[in-house]
């Protein structure tokens, strides 16, 4: 359970410094939030919520088994060993949001 709490904790401190990074006033929706932010949001709890987050923020996750021809949970295909740090996933949300059309 301590490292639950400590993966989760870790992975929220990590999650909030690049959302800062990657905000930029063009972006900004009239609520001051960028509009790449809600997106990103959604995917740290379509993690949370399908007990990925720990794994996704130990680096555990192979996206490849979450593509078209894995669990469909991402639309591009990613080859085989795609083990993406959540600072990677949080970027392709940023860059690339239509890629997660079941999480955001």
């Amino acid at each position: 359970m301590k490292r639950t709490i400590t993966a989760v904790a870790t992975a929220g401190a990590l999650t909030v410094p690049l959302l800062v990074g990657f905000a930029g006033p063009a972006s900004a929706t009239p609520g001051g939030v960028p509009a790449h932010a809600s997106c990103v949001q959604a995917g740290i709890g379509f993690l949370r919520d399908h007990n990925l987050l720990q794994a996704a923020a130990q680096k555990q996750i192979d996206y490849s088994t979450l593509g078209p021809q894995g669990a469909n949970l991402i639309v591009p295909q990613l080859p085989a060993g795609s083990f993406l740090s959540l600072g990677q996933v949080v970027k392709l949300h940023t860059t690339h949001p239509e890629y997660f059309p079941n999480w955001c």
